[in-house]
């Protein structure tokens, strides 16, 4: 069983940024890849950014246009998400998950935990 607890979230200024670390328990964390996704009130939960297991490759969604960075560190079993020039359209609850294999996930349905997400909210 993999354990996933993000921290980082917060209320910021259009234009700020915001550093999210998920941290991971009960797993070899370097097994899997991570994603971030993120759910806005009445929306689907929407991909992010994905990192394989050994952070070598990265893969983000269009909306993140350069602003974005995902990183992981295997020693301390924590994945982050840097995110700059942040926009009120970017408030949502973050959330990260787990994916066994080697392919990048875009879907939900493609990861096997997830954490109890952080509220990120964007003020204009």
């Amino acid at each position: 069983q993999v354990q996933l607890v993000e921290s980082g979230g917060g209320l910021v200024q259009a234009g700020g940024a915001l550093r999210l670390s998920c941290a991971a328990s009960g797993c070899t964390f370097s097994d899997y890849g991570m994603g971030w996704f993120r759910q806005a009130p009445g929306k689907e939960r929407e991909f992010v950014a994905h990192i394989s297991w050994s952070g070598r490759s990265v893969n983000y969604a269009d909306f993140v246009k350069c602003r974005f960075a995902i990183s992981r560190d295997n020693g301390k079993k924590t994945v982050y998400l840097q995110m700059n020039s942040l926009e009120p359209e970017d408030t949502a609850v973050y959330y990260c998950a787990a994916r066994g294999g080697q392919r990048v996930g875009v879907r939900p349905y493609e990861y096997d935990y997830w954490g109890q997400g952080t509220q990120v909210t964007v003020s204009s």
